[in-house]
């Protein structure tokens, strides 16, 4: 295999891939914005005018119906998340989601709760762990402050990410924390406004390039994530990369997380708990499944066995 056509992406896991394939493989990534030329005609002439030995598209929505449209073969589907938790039940996405999910020469979930779903349609569909980009997320040391410094990193999202659950916690030791929290998300407005009701102070940080999260890392003592999916997303990685504990809904039903060291952690208090307790020890344990799990070059070199597999059907 020669050449790969990455189209679109998610959480950077396309770009993380490429970085880490063998320099001798010739990748073309087509990217999008949420214009409408671009993903519409825009994405349809890229796709159209790339030539490639396996094509692997970020999302089963209009890029994954395009390329099989356009006879792209083979095809890899990659599912993040919307794609299958809400666009699946949508009366118009759902088709194309649908039709995606059994047209593609392979389909590939980013976390454990999608995968059933996607099973549904195609016993053959695999769990990928996401790659995370150790060069640019590494270990920093803490430096320790008289409280407790945590972040809150994912978007907030009520439905998808319990912010408003993280904030409930979080107000039941606003004594002893001090809470930052991205400006970004649907629900972020109602978290500030849900936070201001418990007298619980937050820090607002401006939304930051990816490039520049690593220093939102740093500067916290611990991360908390999601606490509705019972799996983790890329700021969970991302953070314990970085050298930072890392409070999530880490379901004990999904055997992919078995090794990992926090489970079932999504009530109020049990949260609360955590976020006090959270400590090196816990990160270490973290890290050491971050490193057998989610090491690009492991996540690189099992996407590349799937590419020669699909290639030689």
């Amino acid at each position: 295999m020669k050449s790969v056509a990455m189209i679109n992406d998610c959480a950077y896991v396309g770009e993380t891939l490429i970085n880490y394939f063998p320099k001798n493989i010739k990748v073309k990534h087509i990217k999008r914005t949420r214009s409408f030329w671009s993903k519409t005609l825009g994405i349809t002439y890229g796709i159209m005018k790339t030539k490639a030995d396996v094509y692997h598209v970020h999302y089963l929505l209009q890029d994954c119906y395009i390329a099989e449209k356009l006879g792209k073969r083979p095809l890899i589907g990659h599912a993040h998340g919307s794609d299958l938790r809400v666009s699946l039940n949508h009366p118009l996405w759902g088709r194309i989601v649908k039709y995606n999910l059994r047209r593609c020469d392979k389909i590939l979930v980013s976390t454990p709760d999608i995968l059933g779903i996607a099973r549904e349609f195609r016993e053959d569909a695999e769990y990928l762990p996401n790659p995370i980009d150790m060069q640019l997320f590494y270990p920093k040391p803490i430096v320790k402050h008289e409280k407790k410094r945590v972040l809150i990193a994912s978007d907030s999202n009520w439905s998808v990410k319990g912010t408003d659950v993280a904030i409930r916690a979080l107000s039941k030791i606003k004594e002893e924390v001090d809470v930052s929290i991205i400006s970004y998300g649907k629900d972020f407005d109602r978290t500030l406004s849900l936070a201001h009701s418990l007298g619980l102070h937050l820090r607002v940080l401006p939304k930051a390039p990816h490039e520049k999260l690593n220093q939102y890392y740093w500067d916290a003592d611990v991360i908390m994530d999601g606490f509705k999916l019972g799996s983790f997303g890329m700021v969970s990685l991302e953070a314990i990369a970085c050298g930072r504990p890392v409070i999530v809904y880490v379901s004990s039903e999904y055997p992919e997380y078995r090794d990992f060291p926090l489970k079932d952690v999504k009530e109020e208090e049990e949260i609360a708990e955590a976020v006090l307790n959270s400590s090196e020890e816990l990160w270490e344990k973290e890290y050491e499944y971050l490193r057998r799990n989610h090491d690009p070059r492991i996540v690189a070199s099992r996407v590349l066995e799937i590419y020669q597999s699909v290639k030689l059907r």
